[in-house]
């Protein structure tokens, strides 16, 4: 096999084990006897002690309550998708980029059948953005982003719903025409483009001044435009370190040169929670023509806070949340999306309402979330630490006899949502 051509798909390739014929086995009563016997004896003693599990694969794709073992309403009803607005103010849209900045992560290699696979996951999950990739990276990479627009971004699911497909590019035509080729075959296209705005990067990596990254900015809005795109999503990125009157002026630069959603990073996870969601609430205060648009957040996890300061964003206006599945992405990952949504799934009604604002919900059908993590964690050889939040091998596992106990007279007591809400069937 030539290594030198095939090198990403030979790092995770398993070759399938050669079957050998084996003798058969005689049937053995003495040996099954004592193995009943120690197992009646094992059961019936007063100080065995056993980890009790409530995860099993689901054996059917139905969604119960979160609370619950009965069954419940699927995913909230989702409003008409237009790129500059969204008509329920208690919408939040969810952008999953985990075939972008998820596949960007030390280690995790996708092939485009995978991609495709992923991305169809995704839609039946019920995401409302897939950013697919990143098109000028490499003609693999434009090909997977062309093939998930023309097949994904064009497949209704049974409520009508299409996904919006989107192509990352930086600040210049090149990036941005390549990026409009790989996703224009899509029901709803987008274009996201970027450029840094913090002073440490304009100095150090851009060597421009504002004024410059303004110009640049305004003018790759302008040509994506030119091009026929009507969605177009712009970050300032590490807008988290950057100083807020010059977001303000290049924010309202491109709101008038035609952008539509303002994706708001941390781009080094820097941010408390309390800050991000200030600055959130004060971007929108301050640029004049923030009705105008669609707020969004990415949050990295560099100091474990991407979930919190992604739910800090949306209770102070933001009306779109960027993540990934298992939180995965460069360095320290990004916001987990099962994080985020199983928070709104659960506290939405009651703790984002606050100050007359709208509770939040998203369009997300929870019971899909299970079989997507797993299906990222088998594609991209990114396994997860037992305890992660939600999806974690040990999240519904109770070891401590009074958390047992607990559980064998009220699940309610240590559960906060049940494992079938999420994909998982109880027993096992």
């Amino acid at each position: 096999i030539n290594t030198r051509r095939y090198p990403s798909n030979l790092r995770r390739y398993r070759f399938p084990p050669i079957p050998l014929p084996l003798p058969p086995t005689p049937p053995n009563p003495t040996f099954d006897m004592v193995a009943v016997l120690f197992l009646i004896l094992l059961l019936s003693s007063p100080t065995a002690s056993f980890t009790f599990t409530a995860l099993s694969p689901v054996p059917k794709p139905h969604l119960t309550s979160l609370n619950s073992e009965q069954p419940a309403q699927q995913r909230a009803p989702r409003p008409p998708y237009h790129p500059t607005n969204i008509p329920d103010p208690s919408y939040v849209r969810i952008f999953d980029t985990t075939l972008r900045d998820g596949e960007q992560s030390p280690g995790a290699t996708l092939t485009s059948s995978e991609k495709l696979l992923i991305a169809k996951q995704l839609s039946k999950l019920g995401v409302d953005v897939i950013e697919a990739g990143f098109p000028i990276a490499s003609p693999d990479d434009f090909e997977a982003v062309r093939q998930i627009a023309d097949i994904v971004g064009n497949d209704s699911q049974s409520d009508g719903y299409v996904p919006c497909i989107c192509g990352l590019s930086r600040a210049n035509p090149k990036d941005i025409k390549r990026a409009w080729d790989a996703v224009k075959g899509a029901r709803h296209p987008r274009v996201h483009t970027f450029i840094a705005t913090s002073p440490i990067h304009m100095k150090s990596k851009l060597k421009m001044t504002p004024a410059e990254v303004k110009k640049r900015a305004v003018e790759a809005v302008e040509y994506a435009r030119g091009l026929g795109c009507e969605d177009i999503e712009f970050s300032p990125e590490d807008a988290g370190r950057s100083d807020p009157a010059f977001l303000y002026e290049i924010l309202e630069a491109v709101i008038k040169a035609g952008a539509t959603t303002l994706n708001i990073p941390d781009t080094t996870g820097w941010n408390m929670p309390w800050e991000f969601g200030s600055l959130i609430s004060d971007l929108i205060a301050n640029v004049p023509s923030s009705k105008n648009v669609v707020f969004s957040t990415h949050c990295q996890n560099d100091l474990g806070l991407s979930t919190a300061n992604s739910l800090a964003g949306a209770l102070n206006g933001a009306r779109q949340i960027e993540c990934t599945i298992n939180g995965i992405g460069e360095r320290a990952g990004n916001a987990a999306l099962e994080e985020v949504v199983m928070s709104l799934a659960l506290k939405g009604s009651t703790h984002f309402g606050g100050e007359g604002g709208p509770p939040l919900k998203t369009g997300i059908n929870p019971v899909h979330i299970s079989p997507t993590s797993k299906m990222v964690q088998e594609f991209t050889g990114m396994a997860l630490q037992p305890h992660k939040a939600i999806v974690g091998t040990n999240a519904f596992r109770h070891e401590s006899g009074i958390h047992q106990d607990g559980m064998i007279k009220d699940k309610s007591t240590y559960e906060i949502m049940t494992p079938e809400s999420i994909g998982y069937a109880r027993g096992g």
